[in-house]
């Protein structure tokens, strides 16, 4: 479902969703019609051209199946019409600024976004995001593009503000539509790495549990393990490297839910190592000597955001119908970050047990 507040970036982190725009149930009297001549006559500024392209992208449900554009309705159908983009949107001005393009070829890019660049306009940040960028870099591709028609919708899915590494985006109608379905269905397959604070017992687990907004702080989400509130979201992680106080961990992601990873990690007690948003920007383990605080202020300064990076993101592509898999570097302060706990571990000689 469309959002329905004004939120930052800040607070879309991991968000991938079809946007329910219309739910339509049809009257006990209606008579048998073709379902694209019906939404053409019920949906305002509808055309037949696109409602036939949002029907044969799989973008129209029919009690929840899918159907062909000459599928004739009948009485007690309902109808949802989704989209890849939300009902609201932002204008989009192109603005110039260096992209990590990391791949791209007619139907996709892949770019490898830096710690601290906002993935799209919002309320608090009108200009200077990526999809600015990104539509100024395809305006020099396609001079026909207008700020009227700058494809918003080639952003298929968000990584936070303060997460470096790997996201894809769409270049034509037809990339959209199959990305924006593989994100819905669950199957791209994403694959992180975050530094989190202690020594988890297991080598590898996975965590259940829904995620919404906290009910008190509106900024911050929560895991819900019962179920009872927000969605249903699973991260799988595995132990890359420990360090006593902290643990490199990989993180994949089965769902993608806003702060997905960060709301999971500090649910299971070991959130990650700098995240203002939930307790790792503190010593949460180790001593209590003057010389570590100091060496934790030091590894917070290398690595001033949460240590999160989307190492790999992989999807069946758009064009060419073949499973695709890209992988990139980490980012620079996190590399420095993850050598400075090796050093000190090393140094200090510190084993699991004291953690």
């Amino acid at each position: 479902m469309a959002h329905t507040e004004d939120e930052s970036e800040e607070q879309q982190d991991f968000t991938e969703e079809l946007y329910e725009q219309h739910t339509i149930r049809i009257d006990a009297g209606q008579e048998p019609l073709r379902i694209d001549k019906f939404l053409v006559a019920r949906i305002e500024y509808a055309t037949r051209n696109k409602v036939q392209k949002s029907i044969d992208a799989g973008r129209v449900l029919v009690n929840g199946k899918t159907v062909a554009s000459n599928y004739k309705i009948r009485p007690a159908d309902e109808i949802v019409v989704y989209s890849h983009r939300e009902k609201r949107g932002e204008h989009i001005v192109p603005e110039e600024m260096p992209l990590n393009i990391h791949y791209e070829d007619n139907d996709i890019i892949i770019i490898n976004k830096p710690a601290g660049l906002v993935v799209h306009p919002a309320s608090g940040n009108p200009s200077g995001t990526l999809i600015n960028g990104v539509a100024w870099y395809l305006q020099q591709q396609n001079k026909d593009i207008t700020e009227e028609n700058l494809p918003r919708f080639g952003m298929v899915h968000r990584i936070d503000k303060n997460t470096s590494g790997l996201m894809v985006l769409a270049k034509n109608d037809k990339a959209v539509t199959s990305l924006a379905r593989q994100f819905f269905d669950h199957t791209v397959f994403r694959r992180y790495i975050a530094l989190v604070w202690g020594d988890p017992a297991e080598e590898e687990g996975t965590v259940v549990a829904h995620i919404g907004r906290h009910k008190r702080f509106r900024k911050l989400f929560d895991a819900y393990p019962e179920g009872e509130y927000g969605k249903d979201a699973i991260t799988h992680y595995k132990v890359l490297e420990r360090f006593g106080y902290v643990t490199l961990v990989e993180c994949r992601l089965e769902t993608g839910r806003t702060h997905q990873i960060r709301v999971h990690m500090q649910h299971i007690g070991h959130p990650l190592f700098n995240d203002d948003f939930y307790g790792g920007d503190r010593i949460v383990k180790g001593t209590v000597y003057t010389k570590y605080k100091q060496f934790i202020e030091n590894c917070f300064n290398t690595c001033p955001r949460h240590a999160l990076h989307a190492k790999n993101i992989g999807f069946k592509h758009p064009g060419t119908g073949e499973h695709v898999l890209f992988e990139s570097e980490l980012a620079t302060d996190m590399q420095l970050l993850i050598e400075k706990w090796r050093n000190y571990v090393k140094f200090k000689g510190i084993s699991h047990s004291e953690s």
